[in-house]
């Protein structure tokens, strides 16, 4: 009958070998075709691909993988707890870019927590074991030893943020330094002249880099930096809080704050105004990530816009090339890229 599908020899899946024959070639021929190879013939391609239809034959990705020396995964590692992945909106945002430029693709992609020793242990021989094909690493700090893990497996990877200036393995960030600087540039144009920074966690490269743009643009100004305004964070909201009532202890005539994070203005704007202090009037205050919490707080958090997912996908396409780099036929490209993305000022009524 028109239109109906056959099925395999007793209504079990259809095999290889039976869309070899109904095609009229041979196993290795037809196996040919779905991989893609020019090495058929359009006459040849087009029995194979009627075969498949007919048949409803769907290829076996595992068994191909596993041919191929392939796993057709990657692993999102996050060497956090799982408790401050669901609380950041970074997190949520940087998933949501890599899910979606992996949506086209046959890879699937797998979510793992490494922040403690044993979960750490557990990757390590996860990863020795080759079972994903490559590794996308978000939130590293200075001292964590996965990177180089990943590194001496010669596993391709990627990094979110660069540990340092001189990181090895390919990684995208956003522009901490020009984001900084754009804030402070902001506040001071608002005639702010008492501008606090609580940072974020000081082991983090983008952190620091935060931070050299906030002083750098104060100096710029010909103001002096006073580092009594300056107060670690760790991007947490709980963070802010503790950053923003030391500040208020030892500089009570702060007129305005730059936090590290929306999460972290957050719990600096809970303190100050516990203290009293109208925002904006009595002290301006600004975020950075731009993320859902800066556009419902209140009053509406001015912000960096740093553009997580776009580094996500940004991650995706570059460690896809740097696995099909990897493999034995593959025309290697030289040394590893490391890729910065703008940011953006997105003025609200906090500043």
């Amino acid at each position: 009958m028109a239109g109906h599908r056959a099925r395999g020899r007793g209504g079990l899946r259809p095999t290889l070998e039976e869309v070899a024959a109904r095609a009229g070639v041979g196993r290795g021929t037809v196996s040919r075709v779905i991989n893609g190879s020019p090495r058929v013939s359009a006459a040849t391609r087009a029995a194979v691909e009627a075969a498949v239809a007919e048949l409803g034959y769907v290829p076996n990705t595992a068994a191909r993988a596993l041919a191929a020396n392939r796993s057709d995964a990657v692993a999102l590692v996050v060497p956090e707890p799982e408790t401050r992945f669901f609380a950041e909106p970074y997190f949520s945002d940087m998933l949501r870019g890599v899910g979606a430029e992996l949506f086209d693709t046959d890879m699937q992609l797998l979510l793992i927590f490494a922040g403690g020793d044993r979960e750490r242990r557990r990757l390590s021989q996860y990863l020795a074991a080759h079972r994903v094909d490559g590794v996308l690493l978000v939130s590293a700090h200075a001292d964590d030893p996965l990177p180089d893990l990943v590194a001496q497996l010669e596993i391709p990877a990627v990094i979110s943020g660069p540990r340092s200036a001189a990181e090895a393995l390919t990684s995208v960030d956003s522009d901490n330094y020009g984001g900084a600087r754009s804030a402070v540039e902001h506040l001071l144009s608002r005639g702010r002249r008492r501008i606090a920074h609580i940072t974020g966690r000081t082991d983090v490269y983008g952190a620091q880099r935060r931070a050299d743009g906030y002083r750098d643009a104060l100096r710029e100004a010909g103001l002096e930096v006073d580092e009594l305004l300056v107060e670690s964070g760790d991007f947490t909201e709980t963070g802010g809080r503790r950053a923003m009532t030391r500040l208020l202890e030892h500089a009570p005539d702060v007129d305005a704050v730059f936090a590290g994070s929306d999460v972290t203005a957050a719990g600096a704007r809970q303190v100050l105004r516990e203290a009293g202090r109208r925002i904006p009037d009595d002290v301006a205050l600004v975020g950075y990530d731009d993320s859902a919490v800066a556009r419902h707080m209140d009053p509406p958090l001015t912000s960096v816009r740093q553009p997580i997912e776009e580094m996500g996908r940004a991650m995706i396409d570059l460690l896809l090339t740097e696995i099909a780099d990897s493999r034995p036929t593959a025309s290697r490209s030289p040394g590893h890229h490391h890729l910065v993305l703008p940011t953006e000022l997105v003025v609200r009524a906090s500043s």
